[in-house]
């Protein structure tokens, strides 16, 4: 009896599943992952990849580090939820690793970083209620222009892409929407209406096409708040736990933000975990049943979370982000001498990204048709805003994966 023969691949099927029965909201790079390992991923196939997009920086940490996953498993073998109904063992441990590391008072722990970003929001309008003093339902918040954070109603009415806005109105109220890397502008916000309670940025924006601003800006937004009585939130959530090659992206100018939000990398790529930092005078605002989460704060995260950032710390991959970024840029550098098609580099430690050219057979669709070339050639990375290929590989990367990698974008390019 002949044997019979799929008609589709691994990959095809995989595929065509998804899109049979899963909602349409991503379009992916058409691969479909089964396992991954430090900087490497594997297809259905058994195909190797550099990952360089990290899951967009959860995955810091390199995939399914043996201590992340090891404290994983022991901790899901002991207790894994109990909701905040009651106490558990590790919430205790790791909100005080979490302030002694990063410098806080208190911090508050959920799952997402959009849940984050809103609990940023929810507790600047309570302070500004509650410490400055601005009438009830008036408090604003300023936002800057090609900000993410997230896909909920309360992240899209901040944005200023109408792929994130349209048809989903009414947005929330109390939004202003400034320039990115523009003081001037922000302070005519500041002075134009008391009612501001909070400034929400990224020190770099990683959606946007990973844009950096002018050095000195982040401390001018941390002079202007201070001056205008504004609480300064730096939403770190893919920037922060050295992705740039510093604790937190602020590092870079020595300045702290009254509200640090952050996610992603918190757990190493295991499981979603966020949290927000702050002083006792704006967390001590939200009291018992205004604010939480059933997940947040569960014993599982709480316990990955502390080994996260050990791992971070211990293996010095906030350092080693420093060095092999500056092993990406100039490779990206040399690269803009042999060919048009990039016009340019940028980023800082290992959240980089090109700029490139249209070319007239694919138009817009230009960095898309690179992006799948590099995944043909074992390099997976995506494409955005159009004319832009973010580049951010796990932090574990040595100096000879990084130049093989970069042979692999390099060859890719030229042969386009």
């Amino acid at each position: 009896m002949d044997t019979l023969i799929p008609t589709t691949s691994a990959t095809d099927r995989a595929i065509e599943l998804e899109w049979q029965y899963g909602a349409h909201n991503y379009h992916p790079i058409p691969v479909v992952l089964s396992r991954g390992k430090g900087v490497y991923v594997w297809d259905v196939e058994e195909k190797q990849y550099f990952d360089f997009l990290s899951a967009y920086s959860a995955v810091s940490q390199g995939h399914c580090h043996p201590r992340i996953i090891n404290t994983l498993i022991e901790q899901a073998q002991r207790l894994t939820l109990t909701s905040r109904a009651f106490y558990n063992e590790k919430a205790g441990l790791c909100v005080r690793f979490l302030c002694e590391y990063f410098g806080y008072d208190k911090a508050l722990m959920m799952n997402s970083g959009a849940e984050a970003g809103e609990t940023a929001l929810k507790l600047t309008r309570k302070w500004a209620y509650k410490v400055k003093g601005i009438p009830q339902n008036q408090a604003k918040t300023v936002y800057a222009a090609g900000n993410f954070w997230g896909r909920t109603l309360a992240a899209i009415s901040s944005s200023t892409d109408p792929s994130s806005t349209n048809d989903f109105g009414p947005l929330l109220p109390g939004y202003i929407i400034v320039p990115y890397n523009d003081l001037n502008a922000l302070e005519d916000a500041f002075r134009s209406d008391p009612n501001i309670a909070g400034f929400m940025v990224e020190p770099i924006q990683g959606e946007a096409g990973v844009l950096v601003p002018d050095e000195g800006y982040l401390r001018g937004v941390r002079d202007l708040c201070t001056r205008y009585n504004v609480l300064f939130i730096a939403d770190e959530v893919q920037t922060g736990i050295g992705r740039t090659g510093k604790r937190i992206c602020c590092d870079h100018e020595d300045v702290k933000p009254d509200l640090l939000v952050l996610g992603k990398a918190l757990s190493g790529g295991t499981m979603p975990v966020s949290a927000v930092l702050a002083s006792d005078e704006v967390m001590l605002t939200i009291k018992p049943g205004e604010h939480g989460s059933t997940y947040g704060g569960n014993p599982l995260a709480c316990a990955v979370t502390i080994e996260a950032l050990k791992v971070v710390e211990e293996e010095k991959l906030t350092e080693n982000a420093a060095a092999m970024g500056e092993i990406f840029r100039n490779r990206m550098t040399g690269l803009i001498q042999k060919t048009d098609l990039v016009k340019a580099v940028r980023g800082k430690g290992l959240l980089n990204a090109i700029i490139v050219a249209e070319r007239p057979q694919f138009g817009d669709e230009t960095a898309w048709e690179i992006c799948m070339k590099l995944k043909d050639n074992g390099l997976l990375c995506k494409p955005t805003h159009g004319d832009k290929i973010r580049f951010a590989p796990p932090l574990v990367i040595n100096s000879e994966q990084m130049h093989e990698a970069c042979d692999i974008i390099e060859k890719t390019i030229l042969d386009f």
